[in-house]
């Protein structure tokens, strides 16, 4: 029985890693849209989502007092990381943007440290820095490179996440449910763009507002995809499939956009997938050692 629930926790996994690669790719059809109008619209169908299944549950909108500055946090974190994907999407290789924004696991050791107090292991501090010379090779950090900015932006958008996702299971550990973290981060981030929309709003064609749509939907896909992941099998047993996103992403990027990724990134790549193969190694080794 345990076996099967690990297939099925790696089958959705990879599903939801396949839905987020769709919303990218929707993303960047939707074409030149500033990129808050993008964020209101993927996170107006993620609050839609969210709400029906509160109310089919029947669970309450109630939250606790103490938990409001974690969750003005995670909803802060969560949206200056989709505004960094988004952006990133936009103006790099789908592979490159996609590879920036999977540091975030990365992200989420560092921020640990100040929202759960977990102390960085020897090994820790090694595949972070790790991990950050393959962002480098994605990035390309010299004044020379045209994409340094959206590169920047994708990391920050990585950095975002993590700390996004740090907090939520800081809200998780404090009890609060997975479908009103998602609802309160989802009502933040819109009203959020609001003001930027107002100053900044262009008319989008029934095309363009079809694929902000599908990528809202993709985006919910993924997110219930992967909490079902996690509900069948731990993290650290399946967690490693997560990066097959890069290999999606990079196909549909390379199918659709004719996107080619530079050998720069290629070795960026292959860097912090190793990273991430050596943290679910230990992990996983780790999680033996307790049973």
């Amino acid at each position: 029985m345990k076996v099967e629930s690990k297939y099925k926790g790696i089958i959705m996994i990879i599903i939801s890693a396949f839905c987020f690669a769709l919303m990218n790719m929707f993303v960047r059809l939707s074409g030149d849209l500033p990129t808050p109008e993008k964020s209101f619209f993927r996170n107006f169908v993620a609050f839609i989502f969210a709400l029906a299944v509160m109310i089919k549950d029947r669970e309450s909108f109630h939250f606790q007092k103490r938990n409001l500055p974690l969750l003005l946090g995670r909803s802060l974190a969560g949206t200056i990381g989709i505004l960094g994907n988004f952006y990133a999407v936009d103006h790099l290789a789908l592979g490159d943007a996609s590879m920036l924004n999977k540091m975030s696991p990365f992200f989420v050791v560092l921020f640990s440290l100040i929202f759960l107090k977990e102390k960085l292991k020897p090994y820790h501090i090694l595949i972070l820095a790790g991990a950050f010379i393959g962002a480098m090779f994605v990035v390309k950090p010299t004044f020379q490179n045209a994409e340094l900015l959206p590169s920047l932006c994708g990391l920050l958008g990585g950095m975002g996440a993590g700390a996004a996702y740090s907090m939520v299971r800081a809200l998780g550990k404090r009890g609060e449910k997975g479908s009103f973290i998602v609802l309160f981060f989802s009502g933040f981030s819109c009203v959020s763009m609001i003001p930027f929309m107002i100053f900044n709003f262009k008319m989008f064609t029934p095309v363009q507002l079809t694929f902000l749509l599908l990528a809202g939907l993709s985006a919910a896909g993924g997110q219930f995809s992967i909490t079902a992941a996690y509900s069948y099998a731990p993290a650290r047993e399946i967690s490693i499939y997560d990066y097959t996103h890069i290999i999606f992403a990079s196909a549909l990027g390379f199918f659709v956009f004719a996107d080619i990724p530079d050998m720069f990134s290629i070795i960026g790549y292959v860097i912090i997938v190793a990273m991430a193969l050596a943290m679910f190694l230990i992990n996983n080794k780790k999680g033996n050692e307790k049973i």
